[in-house]
């Protein structure tokens, strides 16, 4: 089934222990769409300026992804300049320039209201729940990202979106400051409580925790030995997800967990480039391979026979 992505384009200048890239392609819409592509048709509904250059839409379209919802605006596109920490675990932000972005205001084109699965990508949870209100019919699957920004700030607007939505996207500490609990499990119940049916914790290089209903299951990160630039890694790994859920059109619990592990291997194929180089060169025997190890990493086979080796004399 088809997907759609409303969120942002830009252009990032990212430095890195590893270097540095100025103007770079990216954006959350960016990423979640190309991680997207490899497993079902995706639209992605943007604004940019007049000075995205159009190589990057041939990039997106030769993903096979529809940009006819992308809005070129008078001005200058969404531009980021960020700097990363030794561990790449932690990183500042030196300047942001919202530019045409700020005034983005999605509008969905006909084609556009009705695709069954909707990702909202990171942007106002005002406009977030806009956009759910002019899909007819109301999609299959809705998904959310947030991040701190909007918790802090909008935490009243945010909290009547996530209520509509089947799965909500955020980090490990952005779910525990939503939720007021200091418990990431209590606080996913919380949240659950709240109207979402799942809870996808972002725990970056450790992987990510999958609350489903009462239970609990963990995507671990693919292992890397040599990481490059973590921008973009979460909005991939929600590519992933979505998209093979998209695919298969299933949604029940296994299939949400199997998302999860996809979207764990398209976020570390992300890693490995600045923007999104390696994400949109991939093949699907590189995606197929990968998943396979990620697979064997967590499977266990007890040799006892799932008897523990007690001690004879306790």
């Amino acid at each position: 089934m088809s997907l759609l992505v409303v969120g942002s384009v830009a252009y990032d200048t990212v430095s890195t222990p590893f270097g540095r890239r100025e103007n770079a392609l990216g954006g959350s819409a960016t990423y979640f769409s190309i991680a997207a592509s490899y497993f079902t048709p995706v639209s992605v509904v943007a604004v940019v300026g007049e000075d995205f250059a159009p190589g990057d839409i041939d990039l997106l379209e030769s993903k096979g992804v529809d940009t006819s919802g992308l809005e070129r605006a008078p001005g200058k596109t969404f531009r980021w300049v960020g700097e990363y920490s030794e561990d790449l675990n932690s990183r500042e932000t030196l300047d942001t320039q919202l530019n045409v972005f700020a005034d983005f205001s999605p509008t969905l084109a006909g084609q556009h209201r009705s695709t069954p699965f909707l990702f909202l990508a990171n942007i106002h949870p005002v406009l977030q729940l806009d956009v759910l209100r002019q899909m007819e019919p109301r999609p299959r699957f809705t998904a959310l990202d947030t991040m701190d920004f909007w918790i802090d700030g909008a935490q009243d607007d945010l909290s009547r979106i996530v209520s509509e939505v089947d799965v909500l996207f955020m980090d490990f500490g952005e779910v525990r400051s939503f939720a007021g609990e200091g418990n990431v499990l209590l606080a996913a119940r919380r949240i659950q409580g709240m109207g979402p049916r799942a809870v996808a914790a972002k725990r970056g290089e450790h992987g990510a925790l999958l609350f489903d209903g009462s239970s609990a299951f963990a995507a671990p990160a693919f292992p890397l030995e040599s990481p490059v630039d973590p921008t973009g890694a979460g909005d991939a790994f929600a590519g992933g997800f979505m998209g093979c859920l998209a695919a298969s059109s299933d949604t029940g619990p296994d299939a949400l967990k199997r998302a999860a592990m996809v979207g764990a291997v398209m976020g570390s194929f992300a890693v490995e480039s600045f923007s999104a180089d390696r994400l949109s060169g991939l093949t699907r025997d590189d995606i197929a391979g990968r998943f396979r190890q990620l697979a064997d990493m967590t499977r266990f086979h007890d040799s006892g026979g799932n008897d523990l080796p007690w001690r004879n004399d306790a």
